[in-house]
This record gives structure tokens, sequence and C-alpha cells, in this order.
């Protein structure tokens, strides 16, 4: 069974930028399937934030996000990365990693999926 991991979340204020990581324990794992980045804020349902395709070529981001946040794949494949941006109060969340085989927005369309890592943003 394939694990991805996360990494990078933090305490933050208005306006600073954070980078979020996957890896994945499978070899090669990202370039044979999408992998997104969800985030659940309290009392919310998790939500789509990016995804990337599995060559690195497309991406797809929420409306709330996409001047801010950009997501990227590492040469070799092996992280999947999420730079973030002018951040909000807003944006505070547990950031999830999740792989799948469809570039959607839809979290059911994802098999896998990371612990998450918390972000939290103060004004």
């Amino acid at each position: 069974q394939v694990q991805l991991e996360e990494s990078g979340g933090g305490s933050v204020h208005t306006g600073d930028s954070l980078r979020l990581s996957c890896v994945a324990s499978g070899h090669n794992f990202f370039s044979t399937y999408i992998t997104g980045w969800f985030r659940q804020a309290p009392e919310k349902e998790r939500e789509f934030v990016a995804a990337i395709s599995w060559n690195g070529v497309t991406t797809r981001y929420s409306d709330s996000v996409k001047d801010r946040f950009t997501i990227y794949m590492d040469d070799a494949k092996t992280t999947v990365s999420l730079e973030m941006n002018t951040l909000e109060p807003e944006d505070t969340a547990i950031y999830y990693c999740a792989s799948g085989r469809l570039l959607t927005g839809n979290p059911g369309h994802y098999n896998y999926w990371g612990q998450g890592t918390r972000v939290i943003v103060s004004s």
C-alpha cells in the first residue's frame, strides 16, 4: 500500500508564505498518478486546493487560491509541492496530499491520502 506523507505546515502571519511537500513511499508513484492538495478547516468540509497531472504539465486550482498558490512536481517526480504565498487567515486548515486517476477537484476520485499537515495563519 502506497503511503503519502506531507510536510511543511506551520504557524505564520497574514501575507507570509509556506511550502508544503508531499512524498510517496512507492517508486515513481507520482509519475503515474494525478496528485492534488485538499484542505479542511475546523467544522468545514474538505475542499479542493490544487492538482497536477502525472507528467507535471497540467494543473488545476480552486478559485480561492489560483493567484496565490502554485503546485509543482520536481524533475525526479518524487515530490509534489504546494507553494503558498500571500497567506490569509482563511487559509488556516489541515492540508492533505492525495493521489488518484482523475484530474478533478472531487475528493472521492482520490484513492491515496496522507495524514495531513496543519497550517495556521494569524492576522
